[in-house]
């Protein structure tokens, strides 16, 4: 277990390499969550005016649950599979970007962000039926875990995280070979095959680090507040925010090269260029 943490560390070491190589490609996260942002602020305050975002089935005062009419909850869930689209379309759109720029550097080439627009853009068709397929899930999820408020959460954090394995490849898939968003899903699912423990120690060891590098953020804010000065906690807050935004910005960028990196290994073999090959067979030796 700690072998394989060890080695994704490493493998996210590598990815920083190419990241530092690259750093224009933290423009694509950057928008990408302006673009969410917008996209939230868009959906959110047109349902807070109209008192429309909560589900349709709520508990009320008494302990009782009320159920909402069907005219409810197809209005109620319409705006939240909308929701989800947009929000996954932008998400997907620049992820893509940032996957076309990490396989050109991947191949020995230079890429510049006018590449990454380009790629994702000559893509865009294959974006939209995959961003409504990945909608489509996060819908049922949705409903699955609202419909029950323990067993549901339950049931649907075990469907998402099996989808979210089997759908790991996809994106890397649908750019890098230019296939449809089914075809694409049916070989990231014979990709898990070979990459589902490397996939899941590397989300966790991710986690894990970026967790301990946020914690710095607190401190500061905690030193901002013990001072007793209000310009001097405002001061920490506002580098606090600035430290977390830059680090989630780094984080999101790292989990696509990983991803990129990974798909490459699963399809080919062998450690794409930036890449130790002895670290992924290390990785992989026991699949």
């Amino acid at each position: 277990m700690f072998g394989r943490i060890s080695n994704t560390w490493s493998l996210m070491g590598q990815s920083w390499q190419i990241l530092k190589q690259d750093k224009e490609m933290l423009i694509f996260p950057l928008i990408s969550g302006i673009c969410c942002i917008l996209v939230t602020a868009s959906f959110v305050i047109p349902m807070i005016a109209n008192d429309s975002w909560m589900p349709p089935d709520v508990d009320t005062p008494d302990g009782q649950v009320r159920e909402g009419t069907t005219k409810e909850q197809v209005l109620y869930y319409s705006k939240l599979f909308a929701f989800y689209c947009c929000t996954y379309l932008v998400m997907i759109f620049f992820n893509s970007a940032i996957i076309g720029c990490a396989a050109m550097r991947m191949n020995g080439q230079n890429p510049t962000v006018a590449d990454g627009f380009r790629i994702a853009g000559a893509r865009f068709p294959s974006i939209v039926g995959w961003a409504l397929i990945a909608a489509t899930v996060g819908l049922i999820l949705r409903i699955i875990e609202d419909k029950n408020e323990k067993i549901g959460r339950f049931v649907a954090g075990l469907l998402g995280m099996a989808w979210s394995l089997i759908s790991f490849l996809v994106l890397p898939v649908l750019v890098i070979e230019n296939e449809t968003p089914i075809s694409a899903l049916k070989k990231s699912t014979v990709m898990l095959k070979r990459t589902w423990g490397e996939q899941v120690i590397g989300g966790f060891s991710f986690g894990m680090i970026f967790f301990l590098l946020f914690l710095p953020a607190l401190l500061i804010v905690g030193l901002g507040a013990i001072s007793q000065s209000t310009t001097i906690l405002i001061a920490c807050i506002v580098i606090a925010v600035l430290y977390v935004i830059i680090l989630s910005l780094i984080q999101s960028t790292l989990q696509v090269v990983f991803q990129t990196a990974l798909y490459f290994y699963a399809k080919n073999g062998t450690a794409p260029l930036g890449f130790d090959n002895e670290v992924f067979q290390e990785a992989f030796h026991q699949r």
